[in-house]
């Protein structure tokens, strides 16, 4: 079987090169700067933005399954737009798609969410990502939607690095006790993407951790397992700080993990189980 990840040198995209070909898939990945290091993967240049690169690319590569792992922040063209582009290409070319959405598209106005509750989005990146996902599904019905949250690993992963660069006092912030969300393992989330992709799943899936923590307790966990001193990690109140988004955002993945073999495991569960194996520089 044949897959292509788009956005595949990132930190989620790389970790789903690597499973793919670890099972034995041909595969193929997508790049905007710079190829990834995966060895014996086939990288393809691609800008989301331009609606016949995007169908250059499907056409030539033809992957049985396509996972959209791209992050483009708040730019519309790259985050809303450009999954409409890729699933009309998608859809055209009878290849399956999952794309990777984000607890974002909601406002925690609700707190726990599960996969038939509509997006209510109040950032600009929560909403480039609300309309990609009904892009999405407007012109590719089959294709799987796979919300998720913060995505958890070695120090690739940027709520890693902000607990690094806290403790070591390169960075003067802090951790809010009232941003609360279900964090999951980038190794557990590609495998559940993974594990979509070849099924016949469609439509709206969550994929987060088992548990929710507020990211300062996140924080004390990811210090604990990198042996760093988490005594210098400062808490604060989210609230009370001016950033805009969803305080307690839940994503209720109960019905998803019913249909998964893939563990989703929760981050007290995974950072303790880390904490005698040495984190990657």
């Amino acid at each position: 079987m044949s897959v292509l990840i788009v956005g595949g040198s990132g930190f989620l995209g790389s970790e789903l090169v690597r499973q793919a070909r670890a099972a034995g898939h041909v595969t193929a990945a997508t790049f905007a700067t710079r190829p990834g290091s995966v060895p014996d993967a086939s990288w393809h240049a691609l800008d989301l933005r331009r609606p016949q690169l995007v169908e250059s690319v499907v056409a030539d590569l033809a992957p049985c399954v396509i996972i959209n792992a791209t992050s483009g922040g708040a730019d519309w063209a790259v985050t809303a737009e450009g999954p409409v582009r890729l699933a009309l290409a998608a859809a055209r070319h009878g290849c399956r798609l999952v794309h990777v959405s984000s607890d974002a598209v909601f406002s925690g106005a609700n707190v726990h969410y599960d996969e038939s509750q509509l997006p209510d989005p109040v950032t600009p990146y929560g909403a480039a990502k609300a309309a990609a996902e009904t892009g999405v599904r407007l012109v590719y019905p089959d294709a799987v939607v796979a919300r998720t949250s913060l995505i958890i690993g070695d120090r690739r992963s940027v709520h890693v690095r902000v607990v690094h660069d806290l403790a070591s006092g390169r960075w003067d912030g802090a951790l809010f006790t009232d941003d609360v969300r279900c964090p999951v393992h980038v190794s557990d989330l590609a495998a559940a993407l993974l594990e979509l992709g070849f099924s016949d799943a469609s439509g709206v899936r969550h994929l987060a951790g088992a548990e929710s923590v507020s990211r300062y307790d996140l924080g004390v966990l990811i210090a604990r397992r990198d042996g760093l001193d988490f005594s210098r990690l400062r808490a604060g109140r989210r609230s009370e700080s001016g950033i805009p988004g969803g305080l307690d955002v839940r994503l209720d993945c109960r019905a998803t993990q019913r249909e998964l073999v893939t563990c989703l495991r929760g981050a007290r569960e995974f950072l303790v189980e880390g904490m005698n194996a040495p984190s990657n520089p």
